[in-house]
């Protein structure tokens, strides 16, 4: 089968550096440091990416206004200089698997809710709690981890439906905190900042101050791809795509990346959707992403894009972790 490629090349840099290993430290010198692990769980779609870039200050985690849109477990690091350092993981939701992927998804979120400090529950301000939200209570309160209740998105309710809100949800579960916020517009997040602060122990920083991100370059091009696709696309095609980044190459001498990419969907009229009428559509895919991952690499980038049919390779196990969905044991990204 012929593949479809699209080839993008940088016209203009911009710069975020980022690193790719990320060293562990020894313990801080300072006894009042506070520093721990703190897992942002919640329905698909309620913030949670976007609540983790504003901490971090710079896009560790893709988002989109389509559910799912984080599959992995992505940690980023907040390093507040003589305060502490927060270590926040970002789950793909609490949803119910429909196939391999989701299957892979709901593990992935149920080991990010053990062994950390702290859960950030993130909602949106529905006035009542619906079946999902009773489902993610009781995966929280198996967990035996204080939980702040994050109303998120109050830029887009009038404050005095707060309230019910708040009624309604109290009856869950007994919760550390209730904190509003809007993640989008930054308000309530220094509040949210001291609460979490005040439930991490004292302890050492686990991560140098510079580093952001556990992800490897690699992965973060491929999800800045998988993030345009996402925003360009239709609704059902989305779900079904997969990026793998091929050959991922710096000049010599230059400030300049060659990188190879495929975009694999399941079936072959979603390869004519991507790639739109004289490859339009890919090529839009591929100039957004590009100007996201020359600002992560601090470099300009060639990029080349395919589009490659792997029919229903949701429902494979093989698919799935050629694709760079993996259990941490067997390896991850």
């Amino acid at each position: 089968m012929r593949e479809e490629e699209i080839s993008v090349s940088s016209e203009e840099g911009m710069s975020v550096s980022g690193e790719e290993e990320m060293p562990v430290s020894s313990e801080h010198e300072n006894p009042a440091f506070r520093s721990g692990f703190v897992t942002i769980a919640g329905r698909p779609n309620v913030g949670k990416s976007t609540l983790m870039n504003h901490f971090i200050g710079q896009k560790v985690a893709i988002t989109s206004n389509k559910p799912q849109t984080t599959r992995n477990r992505i940690m980023s690091v907040y390093t507040e200089s003589g305060r502490g350092q927060i270590v926040f993981v970002d789950t793909p939701g609490i949803i119910q698997a429909r196939n391999k992927l989701g299957e892979y998804m709901v593990r992935v979120t149920k080991s990010a809710i053990r062994d950390v400090d702290l859960i950030l529950w993130l909602i949106e301000p529905d006035e009542e709690p619906g079946a999902g939200d009773k489902r993610i209570a009781e995966q929280l309160k198996k967990a035996d981890i204080p939980v702040v209740l994050v109303i998120n998105k109050i830029d887009m309710k009038p404050k005095e439906t707060l309230l019910p809100v708040i009624d309604h949800h109290k009856d869950l579960m007994d919760f550390a905190e209730i904190v509003p916020v809007s993640a989008r517009e930054g308000d309530g997040l220094d509040e949210l900042l001291d609460v979490v602060f005040s439930y991490l122990p004292y302890g050492p920083m686990y991560f140098d101050e510079d580093t952001v991100t556990d992800q490897p370059e690699r992965a973060l091009v491929a999800e800045f791809i998988r993030e345009k696709a996402l925003h360009a696309l239709s609704q059902e095609v989305p779900h079904g795509i997969a990026v793998s980044v091929d050959q991922m190459k710096k000049r010599k001498k230059k400030r300049l990346y060659d990188i190879d990419a495929t975009i694999i969907c399941e079936k072959e009229s979603h390869k004519g959707i991507i790639i739109g009428k004289g490859g339009q559509m890919l090529k839009k895919i591929g100039t957004n992403a590009r100007f996201e991952i020359e600002r992560m690499l601090d470099s300009k980038v060639n990029l080349s894009l395919f589009v490659r049919v792997k029919k229903d390779w949701r429902d494979s196990d093989y698919l799935v972790a050629n694709f760079g969905y993996r259990d941490e044991d067997e390896g991850g990204m």
